[in-house]
């Protein structure tokens, strides 16, 4: 029998690999090292060219039968800033945490599945490992060429977790069933340079786009569904770039970007911006760009099996919830049911981000029993 990988090592491992987005090569090797003695067919391929690429991804199985259950995640991180206690780089144990970029985001999910799929029999059914070095970045070239790889080869699992870190305050407390959807949508009204004392002579682009934008301010798009908040559409960059206090400029550009629920689509929704700008600025240039659909996996056999593996590990009843950011998830929904469970997110993204060891280890635990129980011919949790 193989020597059970050690989460607590393998988070340390990859956190060493500087993996900012996209991540590529020593970080992919170890958690290849990692899978290969454990049975697995581990492939490994790179997608996409500049500007969203080259993107390097792992689709990792082991079986050919019975029920097929799928981790997925990703090994890239955000960029770690300036300012740590500790290098990013180096973990660091110390009170009980260990620091480092990704310890949270979600290279301690990753050991966790690695580790919990060394306790899971290998006769037990199919399971796979669905891992990106692109969720961080524009996420173009990752998991939507995954999903096509894995098309060609004829793979659709029955059930998939996604691995972020979705616990608030303790581990287990929280679950995501779904996630709103994301466009964003780039303005430039183009208008006339000129004098400011002779404005006859020229068009000035910005009352044209203020107008446009008060009325997109004004917006309400819905009040929320028994699952999701409510869509918001924000305002996020306002530019002229004009240096001459006498001079009317020649454009104006905004950019917006709206989160929204199940009761919209990101097209549906910039042709609804478009048409509200075109009526304040019919020669607008509008681009928009949809990085996600709002998608929702209704409680059911999953959600309940995930929930009861939490509790009995940790004695917390999860709440389900569809809060938060965008992630992958919204393109593996399209494969299957799909929930996301992970660590504590208090420190994503942040200075010394760091995850309670203790945590790490009962995460392994509980992973291995979602996969066991969803592998098992006595499950249900693919039955949505």
């Amino acid at each position: 029998m193989p020597h059970l990988p050690d989460p607590i090592e393998l988070t340390k491992a990859l956190i060493a690999c500087e993996s900012v987005t996209p991540a590529r090569g020593p970080v992919f090797d170890m958690v290849e090292a990692s899978l290969a003695p454990l049975g697995f067919a581990v492939e490994r391929f790179v997608a996409g060219e500049a500007p969203d690429g080259p993107v390097e991804n792992l689709l990792a199985v082991r079986g050919s039968s019975g029920r097929h259950f799928a981790f997925a995640g990703h090994l890239d991180v955000v960029p770690p800033g300036a300012g740590w206690k500790h290098g990013p780089f180096e973990p660091v144990e110390a009170g009980g945490l260990l620091y480092g970029r990704g310890a949270v985001d979600m290279k301690g999910a990753i050991a966790a599945f690695v580790a919990a799929a060394a306790r899971v029999p290998a006769d037990a059914g199919k399971l796979s490992l669905i891992i990106t070095g692109d969720e961080e970045g524009p996420a173009v070239h990752g998991t939507r060429a995954l999903i096509a790889r894995m098309a060609e080869r004829g793979l659709k699992p029955d059930a998939c977790l996604v691995g972020e870190p979705t616990s608030v305050n303790r581990l287990g407390d929280m679950i995501k069933i779904g996630r709103r959807g994301s466009v964003n949508i780039w303005i430039e009204v183009p208008g006339r340079q000129g004098h400011v004392a002779y404005p006859h002579l020229a068009d000035n682009p910005i009352p044209k786009l203020v107008r446009a934008l008060a009325a997109l301010d004004a917006l309400v798009l819905d009040e929320g569904t028994e699952w999701f908040q409510p869509s918001n559409l924000e305002i996020t960059e306002l530019e002229v770039g004009n240096p001459g206090t006498n001079v009317i400029p020649a454009r104006a550009k905004a950019r917006l970007s709206i989160r929204f629920n199940d009761r919209h689509r990101g097209d549906a929704l910039a042709d609804r911006v478009a048409a509200i700008v075109r009526e304040h600025a019919p020669e607008a240039v509008i681009i928009p760009r949809v990085s996600g659909e709002a998608f929702l996996t209704s409680p059911g056999a999953l959600s309940t099996l995930v929930a009861r593996a939490i509790e009995q590990r940790t004695g917390i009843a999860p709440e389900l919830s569809t809060t938060g950011g965008t992630s992958d998830a919204r393109f593996l929904s399209a494969l299957c049911p799909v929930v996301e469970f992970g660590l504590v997110n208090a420190t994503m993204h942040k200075l010394d981000e760091a995850v309670a060891i203790d945590d790490l280890r009962v995460l392994a635990d509980i992973y291995a029993d979602i996969a066991g129980a969803a592998l098992s011919e006595s499950s249900a949790a693919t039955d949505q």
